[in-house]
């Protein structure tokens, strides 16, 4: 492939006072109490880095990430103040809270893998009889899970999560009703775009005592889609849904003996896949946005960014 990819960075900003380097994000603390959060093109996948990354990637996920944050800021405070440039955001630094909340519209991926083993309850929440694979729930649940630092995030009930003091119950509620509220714009929003928001997890933080949005939202990292046209017509026949998400190359590293077992080793991804999964991605953010994905240069990227940052600060 000719284009190269942002796989890391390691950049030293005025008044810098730490760095973190997560799965796929590179975390600046600057002064102010603000975050920087530089969106490389890493993948990753079961809780795993993939050995390539994927040109435009992190592009995309910044500016659907901005795009849907602006979207739902009616909704509750955002972290995000500014995105200066495509691989960039920077916005308010906030005390995470130690739970995701993923929140399911139909029976798909992890909540399907439970429910194909005969389990009937996922984070203590009951799930109907006789589904099929991609069916709709009777209505969107709620499935927390804990946010490991490193690891497995692992599914856990709203009970548990109150009773470890994960959050208070009060806050726990407002949690859930700003989830709910979110999963609907989304919906809405995918709804106009020929797409159906299948599922998602948000992440939410506190700031001067107020319960702030972070991280991204509706992206094919934290999100599944189906195409809305043939949805229908492929679960009367039970076959495979058409969907934009990173799902596909779950899909692909389980085919090639790869699900994050102890022991398993990353499959290379060929040239021609990395490329098919750059394509999918400008996919979903064009969808999603009704807009032409402009692709970036890659050439001087670092001092792009460094620039664009300095200018903002």
């Amino acid at each position: 492939m000719s284009v190269v990819a942002l796989e890391s960075t390691d950049f030293n900003f005025p008044g810098q006072t730490e760095v973190y380097h997560g799965k796929v994000r590179d975390v600046y603390k600057l002064p102010n109490d603000k975050l920087l959060m530089v969106a490389t093109d890493r993948i990753s996948a079961f809780d795993h880095v993939l050995p390539r990354a994927i040109p435009y990637k992190g592009q995309v996920l910044n500016q659907i990430a901005a795009f849907f944050l602006d979207a739902v800021s009616d909704i509750l405070p955002t972290w995000l103040e500014a995105a200066p440039d495509p691989h960039i955001a920077i916005g308010k630094a906030c005390e995470p809270y130690k739970v995701e909340m993923v929140v399911r519209g139909y029976l798909s991926g992890h909540a399907w893998r439970e429910y194909r083993e005969g389990k009937r309850l996922i984070c203590g929440v009951a799930m109907p009889e006789e589904m099929k694979e991609n069916d709709p729930f009777p209505e969107p649940i709620l499935t927390p899970t804990t946010k490991a630092a490193e690891g497995h995030d692992e599914d856990i009930s709203r009970e548990a999560i109150i009773a470890q003091g994960f959050v208070s119950e009060a806050e726990y509620l407002e949690l859930e009703k700003y989830s709910r509220k979110l999963f609907q714009r989304g919906t809405e929003i995918a709804e106009k775009r020929g797409l159906i928001l299948v599922d998602t997890k948000y992440e939410f933080g506190k700031r001067a005592g107020e319960i702030t949005l972070i991280d991204e939202i509706h992206t094919p990292d934290s999100s599944r889609y189906f195409y809305q046209d043939t949805y229908a017509e492929l679960q009367a026949k039970g076959e495979k849904q058409r969907q934009l998400s990173k799902e596909f190359v779950r899909e692909w590293l389980i085919e090639n003996g790869f699900q994050g077992l102890e022991d398993q080793t990353i499959p290379a991804m060929p040239d021609a896949f990395v490329e098919k999964v750059s394509q999918r991605y400008i996919e979903l953010f064009e969808k999603i946005t009704a807009q032409k994905f402009k692709k970036r240069a890659y050439e001087k990227i670092e001092a792009q960014i460094e620039q664009a940052v300095l200018n903002y600060l």
